[in-house]
């Protein structure tokens, strides 16, 4: 039991230990408030992607512009053409007159005619500063509005950017009296002609009823907000109109005062006076940057979000509770963390020689991308019905448990790549680590071609050598060849010794998989002979190399047990390979029929040969290959060879080698011609081409007369003697090529 559940949790580690860590990371950094910045910029932005909304009719603007001033003569304006102005108004018999000036003080001449305005209007509603740190900082109210009751605070809530995104219900003054914001006032004043009132639903949390809207006071911590200062009454504003251009209907100040004001034009409405000369410097930074926003208009714009929220139900802006937006966070590091959990191995090309190849783009990355679409899409859709999401709290979650995630990953590839590519090609440790299934026992089938090459003699010429020569002169060769292999993209199987098995076609597929194992192979035997120079000055023996080619069905996968496996190949065609690879000599290269025909138009053949292969009935065909053509286009050198005949024919023994066992038949036989790789036979019984032979040789040295044992291949059979052939060295001790070497040169 317990061993299942370790098994699970290991291989959920990324997700159980990320996804929390990061949550509570992200949790952290709210709570501190270092995120506020950042999700109050998101939501400006939201501000400014939704569309702007239609004009109210029921606000109207009266604007003080510079020009009104110059067409005046004076600011502040006197108390007459002020009382001028809003006899004016009351004509048309507006629900309410919101007087954006501050008028504690008289300006004279005509205080007394502002007076009795003040008196004969009460839905006159004049305006005071409340909040300030000192006493100084704050303005009266006018004396007689106030003793009407006729008084708003105009304070504008500005956060720590200095931006408006708050509106004020209503705030407490000095002595305690809760005082109604101008737009709350404004807003009661037009909606108790629509017999809307104001309902107390709920006295201890001060959530009340206007119209269609409920509304409750925003803590501190709502949205992003952490440790706000929320003093009176504050909601969240939900702007309307201050994108609008214009926002509101609006009629100039002396435009009122020559009574040029058009018929009907704020009747039953809600009339805002105020200052909108940049000269007055009342504006305030608000979501819409960079375009400041006169004071009078924040206040138009919170009498119009009042108004559509009781009698349309658009509700100032919400949002949740603070253990809900911390699910929120810990549901989208959870998200991340599965999403690149799961697909940390998927995604690699097929082909890396398509380099920018589509597929190459890892689904991990589509879904990170699609799923931060939706994140930030969702919760812009959500802003536009009145609710704010927290959108960088939970961006950084999911992006943050990514990128863990990701890094882990890569960091771990790399660390598998490093320690593993020492034994496996880049291809194998791909498709175990990046692809669904790698690392799982079985396998599937697909066309292959299998190239083997092995060393000729090698085994004869390192029991001449140290141990540690003998492993220089393997590594020398291997790091060569391996060289050539990567360069033509094959993948190693295996050294089998001084061999190598090489896969074109698995794991990775491509095209022209016989071909490059036809180039490759050429390709090997060229580099064999820049490793013979440098064995050379190193005064150790050259090599020869033999490889055989073979394209056929294999099954590839992993093979083994759950404690240890295997990435490989096996099949009829890899023993077929080995085969051909054993017929083969130094220098050579063979290749079978179906490899021959996948490639002909490129490859030329030397001849044919047909060869009997043990567990195969009929003969196999198998064609030597020293060229290719097209975007490989190399080959190899031919070698000019010339037979020295004997001045005495040599005596031999020999004996047939089967597999790797010597027969017990001895025959014997004589040597008529020779060189260093060739040797001309005369047999006492026929022989068969590609036969190999260990023969017995009574070399005459100046020291001695000595037996050796030479191996050799038959390489041809005359046609008019079959007991007469050409063999071909496979393994010379140094004595016997030297004793050719001069009889050759003798």
């Amino acid at each position: 039991m317990w061993r299942t559940v370790k098994a699970g949790l290991w291989r959920w580690r990324g997700i159980i230990v990320t996804a929390p860590t990061v949550a509570g990371v992200v949790i952290g950094l709210r709570t501190f408030g270092l995120l506020q910045i950042p999700e109050l910029m998101v939501l400006d932005q939201f501000y400014r992607w939704r569309p702007a909304e239609p004009m109210d009719d029921r606000v109207v603007l009266v604007r003080i512009t510079e020009q009104d001033i110059q067409n005046v003569g004076e600011w502040p304006v006197s108390d007459r053409v002020l009382a001028r102005v809003l006899n004016q108004l009351k004509q048309q018999k507006p629900r309410a007159i919101g007087l954006d000036l501050y008028r504690d003080l008289p300006k004279e001449p005509g205080h007394a005619e502002l007076v009795k305005v003040f008196e004969s209007t009460p839905n006159l509603i004049g305006i005071q500063k409340v909040v300030g740190k000192t006493l100084a900082d704050t303005v009266n109210p006018p004396p007689i509005l106030k003793k009407a009751g006729q008084v708003g605070a105009n304070d504008v809530v500005l956060d720590l950017d200095n931006k408006a995104r708050r509106n004020l219900v209503s705030v407490r003054d000095r002595q305690k009296n809760t005082i109604l914001s101008l737009s709350a006032r404004l807003a009661l004043l037009y909606l108790a002609a629509e017999q809307v009132e104001l309902e107390v639903l709920d006295a201890a949390k001060s959530r009340v009823k206007l119209g269609k809207t409920i509304y409750e006071p925003m803590p501190a911590t709502d949205g992003s907000y952490v440790g706000a200062d929320v003093g009176g009454y504050q909601v969240m504003a939900n702007f309307r109109n201050l994108k609008a251009m214009p926002s509101f209907r609006s009629v100039s100040f002396t435009d009122v005062l020559d009574g040029k004001l058009p018929p009907n034009f704020v009747r039953d409405r809600v009339v805002l006076i105020g200052v909108t000369a940049e000269s007055s410097r009342d504006l305030f930074p608000t979501p819409y940057d960079p375009k400041p926003i006169n004071g009078v208009e924040i206040h138009a714009d919170m009498v119009s979000q009042l108004l559509s929220s009781a009698l349309e139900g658009r509700s100032p802006l919400r949002a949740w509770s603070d253990p809900a937006e911390n699910v929120w966070i810990v549901g989208w590091a959870l998200l991340g963390t599965v999403l690149c959990w799961r697909g940390r191995y998927r995604g690699l090309a097929r082909d890396r020689r398509s380099q920018w190849d589509v597929r190459r783009l890892p689904l991990t990355a589509i879904g990170v991308l699609g799923l931060t679409a939706a994140l930030v899409g969702g919760s812009y859709w959500g802003f536009v019905a009145a609710w704010w999401i927290p959108v960088f709290p939970g961006l950084a979650a999911f992006l943050g448990a990514a990128g863990i995630i990701t890094a882990y990953t890569a960091w771990g590839a790399a660390e598998m790549r490093q320690t593993f590519g020492r034994y496996l090609t880049d291809e194998v440790v791909a498709n175990l680590l990046e692809t669904p299934g790698g690392l799982k026992l079985g396998g599937e089938r697909r066309i292959t071609t299998i190239l083997i090459s092995d060393l000729r003699g090698f085994s004869a010429i390192s029991e001449r050598l140290t141990p540690e020569k003998a492993v220089a002169v393997v590594n020398l060769y291997l790091e060569a060849m391996t060289t050539v292999i990567n360069r033509y993209h094959g993948t190693i199987n295996e050294f089998l010794g001084d061999g190598i098995l090489v896969m074109f076609g698995t794991p990775i597929q491509r095209s022209n998989d016989p071909e490059r194992a036809v180039a490759c192979a050429i390709a090997m035997q060229l580099a064999l002979q820049a490793v013979n120079q440098q064995l050379q000055t190193m005064d150790l023996p050259g090599l020869e190399m033999g490889i055989g080619i073979h394209t056929g069905e294999v099954l590839a996968g992993n093979v083994g047990s759950q404690q240890r496996a295997k990435y490989t190949v096996i099949g009829s065609t890899v023993n077929l390979a080995s085969r051909i690879e054993s017929y083969t000599v130094g220098g050579q290269i063979l290749i079978s029929e179906p490899t021959f025909q996948a490639c002909h138009d490129l490859v030329k053949a030397d001849g044919q040969l047909q060869i009997r292969v043990k567990g195969i009935r009929e003969p196999v065909t198998v064609y030597e290959v020293r060229e290719i053509g097209g975007e490989f286009n190399q080959a190899l050198p031919k070698e000019e060879i010339q037979l020295t005949p004997l001045k005495t024919p040599l005596p031999l023994h020999y004996r047939i080698v089967e597999g790797k066992a010597l027969g017990e038949q001895v025959c014997g036989g004589k040597l008529l011609q020779v060189s260093e790789k060739i040797a001309e036979m005369q047999a006492e019984q026929p022989l068969e081409p590609l036969t190999n032979l260990v023969l017995n040789l009574l070399v005459e040295t100046k020291e001695a007369s000595e037996l050796w044992d030479v191996y050799v291949k038959v390489v041809e059979v005359f046609e008019t003697d079959a007991t007469r052939c050409y063999l071909r060295f496979t393994s010379v001790p140094p004595v016997v090529a030297d004793f050719f070497h001069d009889v050759q040169f003798s």
